[in-house]
Parts: C-alpha cells; sequence; structure tokens
C-alpha cells in the first residue's frame, strides 16, 4: 500500500463539525493559555484538553529527530484518546512560515507511520490553518460559547 503524501492528509472545505469544533478549541486554548508576545513554537498531539506536547525551544534542527519525536507524541496521545489531532502553536500571522514547514514533512510522515489520517495544522491567535490545502478559518474576538 503506498504511503499517503502531504496532499492526502491535508484539510479539504467544507471542515466537518468535528474538526471545526477541535480546531476552534485549539485556537481559543493557545489565546487563553499564551499571553506573551514572544514565544517558542510547541507542537500538540491529542485533543485540546487532552493533548501531549514538545515545546520546541531550542529548535530541533534534524528531521529524523523531528519525525521521531512526532511517532512519540502521536503514541502518547493515542494512548489518551482516538483520533489525534497534531497541531503547531506560533506566534505570527495566518500565513505560511518556516516552522511550519519544518515540521510538515516529519508530521506527515509519522502520522502515516503509526496510520493515522492526520497532517499539520498550523494554529496562531488568528485562528487556524493548513499548510497545504490554505483551508483556513480565523476569528477577530474568539470567544467561549455560552
Amino acid at each position: 500500500m503506498p504511503q499517503p503524501t502531504v496532499e492526502d492528509v491535508a484539510l479539504r472545505a467544507p471542515i466537518d463539525r468535528d474538526t471545526h469544533r477541535v480546531l476552534r478549541a485549539a485556537v481559543l486554548e493557545h489565546v487563553e493559555g499564551e499571553s506573551r508576545r514572544r514565544f517558542p513554537v510547541v507542537l500538540h498531539a491529542g485533543v485540546p484538553g487532552r493533548s501531549v506536547r514538545h515545546v520546541d525551544d531550542p529548535p530541533v534542527g534534524d528531521a529524523g529527530a523531528r519525525a521521531d519525536l512526532v511517532l512519540a507524541l502521536v503514541a502518547r496521545a493515542r494512548a489518551i484518546g482516538p483520533r489525534p489531532v497534531v497541531w503547531l502553536t506560533r506566534p505570527g500571522e495566518l500565513s505560511p512560515h518556516d516552522d511550519d514547514l519544518r515540521w510538515l514533512a516529519p508530521v506527515t510522515w509519522a502520522c502515516s507511520a503509526l496510520g493515522e489520517p492526520a497532517g499539520l495544522v498550523v494554529v496562531t491567535r488568528r485562528g487556524w490553518f493548513d499548510p497545504v490545502s490554505g483551508v483556513r478559518r480565523e476569528w477577530r474576538r474568539l470567544r467561549r460559547h455560552g
């Protein structure tokens, strides 16, 4: 069976309700949990509120080491709950950044190796986006529901 490519795991519009709920929660968790203007990139696996993470400070320089790290994070996230999502939180705008691209291939490879249909989603204070498909959701002011 061929290995999935980054295009195979990219998000496609329209986003299903569960995926939207999880990614909105990831943005909200980031907005509420990170008040600094400058902060390191953090890789998360799982779902918001039940995830494992790696603070990329100093940045992991080797793609193989990043892939091994993602393997470990996703394996731990699977022990917490089904259907882990992998997301990267970072400062900046909702446009591709060097850090997104450094993590994209290792995340795709590791998730494929574990049989997870997950790709990388980037989360900032403004919203989330898929660096492959460009699918995104942005908020001016994000608030908890009800």
